[in-house]
């Protein structure tokens, strides 16, 4: 098994570094068209999903959503659930609304901003369905193992803001990654492990494969997902 995770995280340690990517023409003009449509503004205080949405629905969170591959794919195949993307890089960010203006959905909607901040800030206790972390920085190094976003203080944010029932699903494709993953949330008072026996679930098939997993497949890493349900 890996070192022991740290069971708290300073506030000021951040899981990911700000890049400056290219913006295409089309992402430009998507973020300054399609904002409006697809944005969430960050709050001080929690964001009413009812009067965002237009409804009541189950909801599902992306924490970290890279373009929006997998946000768009589920929000499309489930028009029935409501889906909210966190993502900092601009270009990820256009390239979603992009897609999401494209099949012209009407469930999806993206906060361009840190996820930890956002949950804490934006986002009332007992609201959501579902969690999503796939395939987030694992921080290899491990000098760097106190910005992997799973940590105990994260687990406790995410508890707090999941209903009873909800789920926790997460997926990575480095090994010590999972088992750092597990080591945090397994003995956490609030998660249940759904995979009793191995500790790990098949890979769901509602999941698409994202460029993410595909780029682990060729360089023969294993994908591990978790599964973990709100006590």
């Amino acid at each position: 098994m890996t070192d022991a995770p740290p069971t708290d995280q300073h506030p000021s340690i951040r899981s990911f570094v700000l890049r400056t990517g290219r913006m295409t023409d089309a992402q430009s003009r998507a973020l300054e068209e399609f904002w409006p449509r697809y944005g969430v503004e960050a709050a001080d205080a929690p964001i009413d999903l009812d009067a965002v949405f237009g409804r009541n629905a189950p909801r599902t969170i992306e924490i970290g959503f890279g373009d929006g591959e997998l946000l768009v794919a589920l929000a499309a195949t489930n028009p029935q659930r409501d889906y909210l993307g966190f993502e900092v890089h601009t270009p990820g960010v256009g390239h979603c609304l992009l897609r999401a203006a494209e099949l012209n959905l009407t469930n999806l909607r993206v906060l361009r901003a840190d996820a930890v901040d956002m949950l804490s800030r934006c986002i009332g206790s007992n609201t959501l369905d579902e969690v999503l972390i796939y395939f987030a920085d694992p921080w290899p190094k491990k000098r760097h193992h106190k910005r992997r976003i799973v940590q105990t203080a994260f687990a406790n944010l995410v508890a707090s803001r999941l209903r009873s029932g909800g789920t926790l699903r997460l997926a990575t494709d480095w090994v010590p990654y999972a088992e750092w993953m597990r080591e945090v949330l397994d003995p956490h008072p609030d998660f249940i492990n759904a995979a009793v026996a191995t500790g790990y679930v098949p890979r769901p098939a509602e999941r698409p494969v994202t460029k993410f997993e595909r780029r682990g497949n060729r360089l023969g890493h294993e994908v591990r997902d978790l599964h973990y349900v709100r006590r």
